[in-house]
């Protein structure tokens, strides 16, 4: 007999920040593995290019717009997943915002406060809200996107962060309380990765030069390349695995 425990035929998935970079693979590999995808971000516009591209290559897929900053947007994407679907058995916390790069001391409180309410908050009561549904059945994997600068502070990146550092806990709280309700919350760290949202990082020589030189790989990831630790966290494969963190950055943490 064989097992699929990649297997998420029937599964109703949430990504946010789906509309490009690692969400959008996230979602398009969680689609490809048999799950209906809620593809959510800001604008729905931006997330139909992703579910018009999930269904041509024969998966399930739907629009939500979503701003996790929001507090009344999270509560409105929830009721209407309730409504349209009843239910909800993985979560990917995605979306993120990183308005600041420069030196600590420069940061001000706009950018403080949205980064916050982005990656703290929102990631928060998504989880929240996804986990009331997952405890009236039973069971359900929330996998929080977080980054390997929870670890090690990145330069020019204080309040992004000290944000990706909370989410780390965040995820083990969770994880500690809602285990018994037959829902395991884990987290991806993800390193140096080429996307929209690491064009910064990218733009500044100096600092992506010193990044390579730290990563025995020696080269950056793709997003394709984080989706794959996702899936195994929302899956039957991690079973058993809940409150982890897993460090995907070619070694540059060792």
């Amino acid at each position: 007999m064989t097992t699929k425990l990649f297997d998420l035929e029937g599964k109703i998935a949430l990504v946010s920040g789906a509309s490009r970079g690692i969400g959008e693979e996230i979602a398009k590999l969680l689609a490809e593995q048999g799950a209906h995808v809620i593809v959510s971000s800001r604008k729905a516009e931006d997330c139909q290019r992703v579910a018009d591209a999930i269904r041509d290559a024969g998966g399930c897929a739907s629009v939500l717009a979503c701003n996790v900053g929001k507090m009344e947007d999270i509560a409105a994407a929830f009721e209407q997943i309730e409504k349209l679907h009843g239910r909800l058995d993985i979560l990917i916390n995605n979306a993120a915002a990183n308005p600041y790069y420069g030196h600590v001391l420069d940061t001000d409180l706009v950018a403080f406060t949205k980064t916050v309410e982005v990656n703290i908050r929102g990631y928060f009561f998504m989880s929240v809200e996804a986990g009331k549904i997952m405890k009236k059945q039973g069971k359900g994997a929330i996998v929080n996107v977080a980054s390997v600068n929870a670890l090690r502070p990145g330069e020019n990146q204080g309040i992004y962060s000290i944000t990706k550092a909370a989410i780390v806990n965040m995820t083990k709280a969770f994880a500690r309380e809602c285990g018994s309700l037959g829902i395991r919350v884990n987290a991806l760290l993800p390193g140096l990765t080429k996307t929209k949202f690491s064009t910064a990082l990218f733009n500044d020589e100096k600092l992506y030069g010193e990044w390579i030189s730290n990563i025995p790989l020696r080269r950056h990831a793709e997003p394709r390349e984080m989706a794959g630790a996702v899936l195994y966290l929302a899956s039957d494969a991690a079973s058993f695995t809940n409150g982890d963190c897993i460090v995907v950055d070619g070694g540059m943490t060792l």
